[in-house]
C-alpha cells in the first residue's frame, strides 16, 4: 500500500509530461497540413528510389563485382 505513494505522483508526472510534449508539437505546427503529406505518400512521381531500381535489362549477377 505504501508503493501508492510513490506510483501516484510518478504517473501524474508522467501524464503532465506527455500532455506537455504533445502541446509542444501542436505549437509547432507538427500536425498541419496531413492531407498534403498523404497525397504526396501516394502519389506516383516516376523516380527510382535508388540507382538499381528501374534499370532495364540488368540482373544482379551481372552487376556483381568479378
Amino acid at each position: 500500500m505504501d508503493v501508492l505513494y510513490l506510483l501516484i505522483p510518478l504517473s501524474v508526472l508522467a501524464m503532465l509530461a506527455i500532455l506537455g510534449l504533445f502541446a509542444w508539437a501542436l505549437q509547432g505546427g507538427q500536425f498541419d497540413a496531413l492531407d498534403g503529406e498523404a497525397a504526396r505518400i501516394l502519389a506516383l512521381d516516376g523516380t527510382p528510389l535508388d540507382g538499381d531500381q528501374g534499370a532495364k535489362g540488368t540482373r544482379p549477377e551481372e552487376s556483381a563485382c568479378p
